[in-house]
């Protein structure tokens, strides 16, 4: 019988409810899920299905390792809403104009997206919605919620290839098989379906590179992040610049390429 038993913070949860089984690595379905994005890049329920296809234990593993961080404890016991948190635009923009949050509010509402949106995006999917209750859900949730923020903190855009670099970027700070497996398998498909000189793996491997230079953003105070400077949270985060994205950008511009029309990409 699965355990429903209910915690008062995140700290009180197992690591890993064995009343689920780890997920199976299943690299047939992750290149059929892969083949289905390709086809209409904006099914992101795809992406989901590709990344627990190739998970194996690595939910469990980064889990384990966010767990050895210094401010673990602290951030289980607050438990903030990040959702909430980040679709309370109105008290995002009380920050300084120069903060991240108010860059991350720019970025959302220029993109029509919310963070509410990604949850329910992969809650829909599977047949399973049932809560483990343990620590594993839970940060695997955090790093579901901190998306779009690295987004704004790389200065990656939502372009395809932005997304492959992000997804390498976001491999190094929790390794996952099947977020690698995007980021290169689709900075392949669009090498073919729009060939260009662009340095187009060197941008996703420098993004693997980024991050794993940087601190986790999973691990830190987000609230705290989001109230700094841009430039001083990225400082504090040791981010560095994305120099292959933007000539990758540059180098399709000058052959005419639309960027942000690859891999049937609405302009």
């Amino acid at each position: 019988m699965t355990n429903t038993t209910q915690f008062a913070s995140p700290a009180d949860m197992p690591l890993h409810n064995r009343d689920f089984a780890a997920p199976k690595f299943r690299p047939i379905k992750a290149f059929r899920h892969f083949r289905n994005l390709i086809a209409d890049k904006e099914d992101t329920a795809e992406v989901f299905h590709i990344i627990e296809a190739l998970a194996g234990k690595a939910f469990v593993r980064n889990a384990k390792d966010f767990l050895k961080s210094p401010h673990a404890q602290e951030l289980m016991e607050r438990n903030v809403d990040l959702p909430a948190m980040l679709d309370n635009h109105d008290k995002l923009r009380e920050l300084p104009a120069d903060s991240l949050g108010q860059a991350y509010v720019r970025f959302m509402e220029r993109e029509g997206l919310t963070a509410a949106g990604l949850v329910a995006e992969s809650e829909s999917l599977g047949t399973d919605n049932r809560k483990r209750n343990d620590i594993t859900e839970w940060f695997g949730n955090r790093m579901r919620d901190t998306h779009d923020l690295l987004h704004v903190l790389t200065g990656y855009g939502r372009d395809a290839l932005g997304e492959q670099c992000v997804l390498g970027f976001t491999y190094s700070q929790n390794p996952n098989l099947g977020i690698l497996f995007i980021a290169y398998a689709g900075a392949l498909e669009m090498k073919k379906q729009s060939p260009s000189n662009a340095p187009v793996l060197r941008a996703v491997r420098e993004g693997q590179r980024l991050g794993k230079a940087a601190k986790r953003l999973a691990y830190y105070d987000i609230e705290k992040i989001l109230a700094m400077p841009i430039g001083e949270a990225r400082a504090f985060l040791n981010i560095g610049k994305p120099t292959y994205y933007q000539q990758a950008h540059r180098a399709y511009e000058a052959q005419g390429i639309d960027p942000y029309n690859l891999l049937g990409q609405p302009a």
